[in-house]
């Protein structure tokens, strides 16, 4: 008979089984049994100021390495700060275990101090979810909890734990492998369906490749560029896609949709065949849904069989591993050459306003120069990582990602407060590479706070401020479609301000804050660049710090983000730059 040990002592080793190198937690009275227990263990521990900060770092982590990210909170308030985070991950197929401490197991159901049901809570927003009621199987939910997060679609998974589980002993035993039934993913594509859309490919002559962050998820990116060159279908990808197809290919054609390029929702809107890869088509990405590729067929390549034909017509689905169905059509799929069809998608290009020469004012300080500093100074091979809004599609549209899990964003959710806990994450598990946090002042502090975290643990990220003074993409909308009524998206209104302004003006009152004195607080080197001429300079300075170094780009207040689909409207719809001026 094995010696007994305590819960939180399983707890350790369960995830010592699991490889698990950093956990992101924030302790508190339920689960300091096993803060206990990891005072001497051999994980790296990351403590966040927030708990939402701890699950967007594992987020980030996740994201960035293909590994599981792990985070801890205690019950009640700390459990349900989790719950934003939880949500991104699952609308963006991450990988997460979060572990929540629970009120004892005989007070449940009592309005316990610090009692939430967070398995009720968190049900919609997790792939699965655990509520620990014998201590004996407390290894066995932590193996299975690791699997699920980890197979099919990824997601995450919450393991709620109560507090006298934790000091509870029982024989330890740690399963070496798990049988759910009723969880059988399906890797393998049906070979008649992949023989069928094969032959599709083969007959197109408008084709084009629609990759989701399903590419990446299946590390699958080369099997997509080896059939994608193979048969010269030109490539665009979603948001979260970015990545997935070297956009210095010259089948590349960037992003789709909303944001997306005019040769990509150009092609989109004209292919006779669509093979859209591990992806869902999301409203962002469709436009007005009934006019979304009207001439084209579509194959659906998937690992979660709920997403096939839930918002578009399909004509050959496919369910299973991209990369294993991607190595099977790579086989049956004829080479071609280049055709009408690439020199018509080039002249897409050559329309498309994100090529233009920037011609604002003289000495304007927009976006566009700054991405590309960034990307040329780091030979495109720096992690970008970002909050929402108008920078997000900016930093999607101007940088050229060449590689899977360099580009780190809220997609599905679009989560402000997201990108600043991430880049953590990112920085901690790639110690030696470069990581830029793309941000605008209004999604920056959200989770500001993250501030410490990142000087206390010397974090090297370059924090990369677009500070238009406005909640930027929200008063695009506004400018665009409400007559100017910018109301209360003015960052620096105060309660002394004309209720109904819709300008900026020389007299407002400087209320965004100073974040090179507020960096400074915190022991982070800062500065604020204001002119063209000095955005090389201090980028290569930040870049020389060996620690956290932060730029406050005060950017034309009223930029906006083009080409752009109008809410309701069709891709061939765009919005360009030029048309709006």
């Amino acid at each position: 008979m094995s010696e007994k040990i305590s819960g939180a002592e399983m707890f350790v080793k369960s995830l010592e089984k699991e490889g698990v190198e950093v956990i992101f937690g924030y302790p508190g009275g339920t689960v300091l049994p096993i803060y206990d227990k990891l005072y001497d263990a051999n994980f790296k521990h990351v403590l966040p100021h927030h708990e939402q900060g701890g699950i967007h770092a594992a987020d980030g982590y996740a994201r960035s390495t293909g590994r599981v990210g792990v985070t801890i909170a205690t019950s009640g308030p700390g459990a349900t700060n989790l719950v934003t985070g939880l949500a991104t991950a699952y609308m963006d197929s991450v990988p997460l275990v979060a572990f929540t401490g629970q009120v004892p197991s005989h007070m449940l159901g009592t309005d316990a101090f610090q009692e939430a049901d967070i398995t009720g809570i968190s049900m919609p927003i997790t792939k699965h979810n655990y509520l620990v009621k014998d201590v004996k199987e407390l290894p066995r939910i932590i193996k299975e909890a690791f699997h699920i997060a980890q197979t099919g679609r990824p997601g995450p998974v919450l393991v709620d734990i109560p507090k006298d589980m934790m000091v509870l002993e029982a024989e330890f035993s740690y399963p070496e492998k798990v049988d759910l039934r009723g969880y059988k993913p399906n890797y393998e594509g049906h070979p008649l369906q992949i023989k069928t859309a094969a032959q599709k490919i083969n007959q197109a002559e408008k084709p084009v490749f629609y990759a989701g962050g399903g590419v990446i998820i299946s590390n699958a990116s080369q099997e997509l560029r080896e059939l994608a060159e193979k048969a010269k279908i030109p490539v665009t990808t979603t948001l979260t896609g970015l990545g997935s197809f070297d956009e210095h290919n010259e089948l590349s054609l960037g992003m789709l949709g909303m944001h997306g390029s005019t040769e990509a929702n150009m092609a989109i809107s004209n292919a006779d065949l669509i093979i859209a890869v591990g992806c869902r088509f999301d409203d962002r990405v469709t436009g007005k849904l009934e006019e979304f590729a009207p001439e084209a067929e579509i194959i659906h390549i998937d690992i979660d069989p709920a997403e096939v034909g839930k918002r578009v017509s399909i004509d050959v689905p496919i369910v299973g591993d991209v990369k294993s169905i991607l190595q099977d059509l790579e086989e049956k799929v004829n080479a071609k050459k280049n055709n009408g069809w690439g020199k018509k998608i080039k002249e897409w290009q050559e329309m498309d306003c994100r090529q233009c020469e920037d011609v604002g004012e003289q000495g304007r300080l927009s976006p566009r120069p700054i991405i590309e500093e960034i990307d040329r100074l780091t030979s495109g091979d720096a992690y970008i990582v970002t909050e929402v809004g108008q920078h997000q599609m900016w930093a999607a549209q101007f940088f050229k990602y060449n590689r899977p899990r360099q580009f780190i964003t809220s997609g599905g959710l679009g989560t402000m407060g997201y990108g600043f806990p991430a880049s953590i994450g990112v920085q901690v598990g790639n110690e030696d590479e470069e990581v830029f946090l793309l941000a605008g002042e209004g999604s920056l502090q959200m989770n500001i706070q993250e501030l410490a975290t990142v000087a206390k643990n010397d974090l090297p990220v370059k924090i990369i401020i677009f500070n238009n003074h406005y909640l930027g993409m929200v008063r695009q909308w506004q400018e665009m479609f409400m007559d100017k009524r910018y109301s209360s998206t003015c960052m620096s209104k105060t309660i002394d301000c004309p209720p109904h302004c819709s300008s900026p003006g020389e007299d407002c009152p400087e209320m965004v804050p100073d974040f090179v004195k507020l960096a400074a607080a915190y022991g982070i080197k800062a500065e604020i660049i204001t002119e063209p001429e000095e955005i090389k300079p201090a980028l290569k300075r930040a870049r020389a710090e060996e620690g956290p170094y932060l730029l406050d780009f005060q950017i034309e207040v009223e930029e906006n983000v083009f080409p752009m689909v109008p809410p309701g409207g069709s891709l061939y719809e765009m919005i360009l730059e030029e048309e709006s001026q």
